[in-house]
């Protein structure tokens, strides 16, 4: 979700800055980027790591509560973004949202966004990515098969995820660099997401889709 659908890593950043200033921490960008689809909890336990004197479970609910409101004002779409999935759920496929937020977040974006069958939020598993238990539960959630399933991530650990759970996994360009990896396919955009490159995967393809011009 964060990074792959809605460009949050900027509301992310500030909630991070906003909440480490109140500390007297240093936080730069790059430290913000580090995080990038991390578990909340680990998150927050970095942050409380480097000063901030909070608990765990407070830091995650004020940087949760902060990117909620930023969300809720205008939800910022990644490019392609809104279009391929409702060309998806118009062509039947099943959609399951699969992110490392917590409910307070991704429940309101799933409804925003109106098409998830499913939704696997942070605080629904117990193991959470880079482990595959976020996907696996997906899947189960949906009747299909993991290998059957294509997931979409932008982060080191989401990609992580989605490669052990035995999903086709497709990477698309963001602010983390993500090396190449067996069996990882790769987009620069959503944009690139059409219903032939989904079946093409499901199928077992490892795919470079060229950017969009």
């Amino acid at each position: 979700m964060d990074g792959t659908l809605i460009d949050t890593e900027p509301l992310w950043m500030a909630a991070e800055i906003e909440l480490t200033s109140r500390f007297g921490v240093p936080w730069t960008a790059q430290d913000a980027t580090e995080l990038v689809g991390s578990a909340m909890v680990h998150s927050a336990g970095v942050l409380r790591a480097r000063g901030v004197d909070l608990p765990v479970p407070t830091i995650v609910d004020e940087l949760t509560a902060s990117v909620a409101r930023g969300v809720a004002r205008q939800v910022p779409w990644q490019p392609g973004a809104r279009d391929a999935l409702q060309a998806l759920r118009a062509a039947g496929v099943p959609l399951a949202l699969v992110t490392s937020s917590y409910r307070p977040l991704a429940d309101p974006f799933a409804v925003a966004a109106g098409v998830f069958d499913v939704v696997v939020a942070g605080d629904d598993v117990t193991r959470p990515k880079p482990d595959p238990e976020p996907y696996l539960a997906a899947a189960r959630a949906l009747g299909v098969p993991v290998e059957r399933c294509v997931a979409v991530e932008d982060s080191r650990s989401g990609i992580a995820s989605a490669l052990a759970s035995g999903a086709h996994t497709l990477a698309v360009d963001g602010v983390q660099h993500v090396a190449d990896r067996p069996g990882l396919s790769r987009i620069r955009s959503l944009r690139d997401l059409t219903l032939d490159v989904l079946r093409d995967l499901a199928a077992g393809a490892v795919l470079e889709v060229p950017p969009t011009r």
